[in-house]
């Protein structure tokens, strides 16, 4: 008997941190508008897969000691995983594929988009109908700090020159 409880034990917890892996899309959606409702700031969400390599360039740029600061001051940064290859499929956030295509995608990877405090789109990475994806050149770049001006209006200027002169030299590293 003892050895069936420990076996159902073992089972439950087993179970439990089967379902605590990877959250839904729509829970961290919803946590990032709690979040940024009582802090009155827009979400910023991102779209990557571990396969792409621009994905983690911009994962890598948002955690610049220099950008995450500033980021963080004005949005509530997310990201979601999709479009993952077979043995990486527990890595995608369920649900995301469905916010992916709400929010404009799927034009390629890193897709972001930026929402307002109810998860409303404001703005997404689209230029010219094309994703401008991990922005690395000038017209991307302009690009990027628009849709940064959309989603927080009160923006700094001297915070968008932070952010845009990290793009700049962040290509050519």
């Amino acid at each position: 008997m003892k050895y069936i409880v420990a076996l159902l034990g073992a089972f439950c917890l087993v179970a439990s941190t089967a379902s605590a892996g990877t959250p839904s899309a729509d829970t961290v959606i919803s946590e990032a508008k709690t979040k940024a409702s009582a802090e009155k700031k827009a979400i910023f969400v991102h779209f990557g897969a571990s396969w792409c390599g621009w994905c983690k360039r911009l994962d890598a740029f948002l955690e610049r000691p220099e950008i995450k600061p500033v980021f963080e001051k004005y949005f509530v940064p997310v990201k979601l995983v999709v479009q993952e290859n077979e043995k990486n499929k527990a890595l995608e956030n369920p649900g995301a594929a469905s916010l992916f295509k709400a929010y404009g995608g799927p034009d390629g990877l890193p897709y972001s988009a930026f929402l307002d405090a109810k998860g409303a789109l404001i703005v997404n990475s689209k230029l010219n109908g094309n994703n401008i994806g991990y922005p690395a050149q000038p017209e991307e770049i302009a690009h990027f700090i628009h849709m940064m001006k959309q989603a927080a209006p009160k923006m700094a200027d001297e915070d968008l020159k932070t952010i845009e002169t990290a793009l700049k030299s962040f290509k050519k590293s």
